[in-house]
């Protein structure tokens, strides 16, 4: 069992987001993400329960965000619980009409692309930065990765998964055999979930935000028509599945069904990152991706099946 002490100060990062985007459900998040860690019970000091006191009764203001790349688009009210937000019919998150127009695959992903560029459904969010970080690979590929949201370094080279997340999936594709060129990446956010004062910081994407980007994500999946999705992580498992916040480690371990396509959860890259995982842990990831390959019928040698044993 572990145990995690929290202070006022845990809370100081979580509390800018929170007014953002909703107390609750970035609680929640923050709490999935402990768990995660093998974390299963917090305690909290008198400050960190003054804190949540103050979210539980207070009428937080509206939050003053620089610009920083965030689009001029409406202001959400601080004071909006979680819950409105989800059913809020000013905030579209009904399936989008998109024409996909190109003879090949790579024309037809080239047309959605030009169309998430000036997404209304995500402009209309106000809660996403403005630079769009589509996909990357081949669209003929068998097998498609999908994380979770753009970082900053994939907002600054326009490119899924090049920072130390992407760099460690490209390890993980090596050990596969495989390589970038092989295989089709996507997020099922199109765009970095915004932040107040935002540097190098990141956050999941919301429920809301997913359900955009998944208008895309759809459209991709039918254009290349893979024979197997991997999903990296829980909010790309969420949102995929149509999930609200269960984690990596109840959806692993089996095969799941996505527009009629199997879809393998697996941990997302960043995760062994933070956690500076275990060989078990490392194992339990890359037995996942033993299942894609043998799903796919590709050759597994006997190295191949000993990694991290």
């Amino acid at each position: 069992m572990q145990l995690r002490d929290f202070s006022a100060g845990d809370f100081s990062e979580l509390r800018y987001v929170a007014v953002v985007h909703g107390v609750l459900e970035n609680l929640i998040v923050f709490l999935r993400q402990e768990q995660e860690k093998g974390v299963t019970h917090v305690s909290l000091d008198e400050g960190a329960r003054h804190v949540l006191r103050e979210w539980s009764t207070r009428k937080a203001p509206k939050p003053q965000i620089r610009e920083m790349g965030i689009a001029k688009r409406p202001a959400i009210d601080a004071s909006v619980s979680a819950e409105s937000l989800e059913t809020s019919p000013e905030l579209p998150v009904r399936e989008m009409t998109l024409t996909i127009e190109g003879n090949s695959k790579a024309e037809r992903i080239a047309s959605l692309q030009r169309q998430a560029q000036n997404c209304p459904a995500a402009k209309a969010l106000g809660t996403l930065r403005n630079m769009m970080v589509f996909s990357v690979g081949n669209p003929e590929a068998r097998i498609v990765f999908v994380g979770e949201a753009p970082g900053s370094e994939e907002e600054r080279k326009k490119e899924p998964f090049v920072g130390p997340a992407g760099q460690k999936l490209d390890g993980i594709l090596k050990a596969m055999g495989l390589t970038r060129a092989d295989v089709y990446i996507t997020n099922v956010s199109k765009f970095r979930p915004a932040m107040p004062q935002q540097t190098t910081n990141n956050r999941p994407p919301t429920a809301k935000e997913m359900a955009v980007g998944m208008n895309y994500v759809r459209r991709e999946i039918e254009v290349i028509q893979p024979q197997c999705i991997v999903a990296l992580g829980g909010s790309a498992a969420n949102g995929l599945l149509g999930l609200n916040q269960v984690p990596v480690g109840e959806l692993r371990g089996k095969w799941h069904d996505f527009m009629g396509i199997p879809v393998r959860v697996t941990f997302h890259p960043s995760y062994l990152l933070r956690t500076q995982s275990s060989n078990t842990e490392k194992r339990k990831l890359w037995e996942d991706m033993l299942e894609v390959m043998g799903k796919l019928a590709m050759p597994i040698s006997e190295k191949q099946r000993g990694y991290f044993l």
